[in-house]
């Protein structure tokens, strides 16, 4: 029985007309149902899939631009050079210079992390360690993991004494708390320039130590930093239109008493 052959062209323009689509979408243009027929021509035109989302999306090669962390995005869908989720966790996790807290990674990765996580230390291919009652995730190499712990210790005492509030007793957990609770209520611009904020604080080598502790890119904090520097942040309404109080309209009775 002779096999019945597929085009890759009229995946491939679609592919570069939407830039991301779902293996569904992929299917419907090349007219199968068969999902391998579909990958053999992916793999024929070599493409990502997404990390986010469950891997449900794809994209070709030539169409990501990724940035420094090997990490790019199209409408919210994500996608990284090391391609897999539990990949890119592993690699995050083995070149960071002071490990990682569970919402550090969520936050750079823009997706839940911590089965993950917990998959890649059951599996033995990342380690965690203890440090102010929080999980730290770590390389499984003992120098670099020792390197690692050693640096977050010192950037969470540089932090803790840098927002020393006089006249109270607060211990050191409880102000790492507060400020990975701080950190989870900001948005993408507001952690930018709240770590800019805390760059000045530190002074020279303030941006790296700040990336660090906040696992940032130092071009973010550096970007914050310069936007509070020259004053250029947008003071956005918080009171939306029509809130606050009501103003109180005069009467025809109250015109005549006028």
């Amino acid at each position: 029985m002779r096999t019945e052959q597929y085009s890759s062209e009229p995946i491939y323009n679609l592919l570069k007309s939407k830039k991301v689509v779902t293996m569904d979408e992929l299917k419907n243009e090349l007219g199968t149902t068969s999902k391998i027929t579909v990958i053999r021509k992916l793999k024929a035109l070599k493409y990502y899939s997404s990390y986010s989302h469950r891997g449900k999306y794809y994209t070709l090669k030539e169409l990501v631009r990724f940035d420094e962390q090997g990490l790019w995005s199209h409408n919210d869908i994500w996608f990284s050079r090391h391609e897999t989720l539990i990949k890119t966790a592993e690699a995050f996790v083995n070149k960071s210079e002071a490990g990682f807290f569970v919402q550090e990674l969520d936050r750079i990765l823009h997706v839940g992390t911590k089965e993950t996580l917990l998959k890649l230390k059951r599996s033995g291919r990342v380690s965690r360690e203890k440090v102010s009652g929080l999980n730290l995730y770590c390389s499984i190499d003992l120098a670099k993991q020792k390197q690692q712990i050693k640096a977050r210790k010192i950037l969470e005492t540089e932090l803790i004494l840098s927002h020393g509030l006089k006249g109270f007793e607060v211990s050191p957990d409880e102000v790492k708390g507060a400020i990975i609770l701080f950190l989870s209520l900001l948005d993408e611009k507001q952690r930018r320039i709240y770590a800019g904020l805390e760059s000045l604080r530190f002074g020279y080598g303030g941006d790296r130590k700040i990336a660090n502790l906040l696992s940032m890119d130092v071009h973010t904090v550096s970007q914050g930093r310069k936007e509070l520097l020259s004053r250029d942040v947008e003071i956005e309404r918080i009171r939306k239109e029509g809130g606050g109080r009501k103003s109180v309209k005069k009467n025809a009775r109250d015109s005549i008493g006028d």
